[in-house]
């Protein structure tokens, strides 16, 4: 593995990290960071050699979790910026871990929901007036499911093609 695989490889957590501090800090992920994602996989996918077979299982897994994600959010269950973050990490991480991560990412999501609701049943100490925290504590904000959905990418990240294939496995 040269250093420029490592790089790519390591591209992806650090968009997924990116993306979870920005939905907790301002309860938006913005769509350049899944435009980005997105960019991001063509030169992993090629520095890695997937084949065309792989490529468009990529796609395919990217497109089912888009249509569904938009009828998540078309139901006020989740936002914009999910669905498109959602889809753009299926493009990466592929067919075989689909499920796994719909699976895990809801776990993830069930855990922070009900984090979030403990919260928000006690008062905030005086000192802890950040913005982002007082919206965070509001019982009228949403959950920042970005949070959710990144921890579950990194949590399947290593058994998907592009990580098998970086490390040669």
């Amino acid at each position: 593995m040269t250093v420029t695989d490592l790089a790519l490889l390591l591209l992806f957590p650090c968009m997924m990290a990116y993306a979870a501090c920005s939905d907790l800090l301002s309860m938006r992920i913005s769509n350049k960071v899944s435009l980005l994602v997105i960019a991001a996989f063509v030169p992993m996918a090629i520095a890695m050699g997937l084949g065309w077979q792989d490529w468009l299982m990529h796609v395919a897994a990217g497109g089912l979790t888009l249509v569904i994600a938009f009828g998540l959010f078309a139901a006020g269950w989740i936002g914009g910026g999910d669905a498109k973050l959602a889809a753009a990490t299926a493009l990466w991480l592929g067919w075989g871990t689909l499920l796994e991560y719909a699976v895990v990412s809801s776990v993830f999501g069930g855990v922070l929901t009900l984090a979030l609701l403990q919260l928000r049943a006690v008062p905030l100490p005086g000192f802890a007036n950040w913005p982002w925290l007082m919206r965070l504590h509001h019982h009228k904000t949403g959950i920042p499911y970005g949070i959710a959905l990144a921890a579950g990418a990194l949590a399947v990240y290593p058994h998907s093609t592009i990580w098998n294939a970086a490390i040669g496995a």
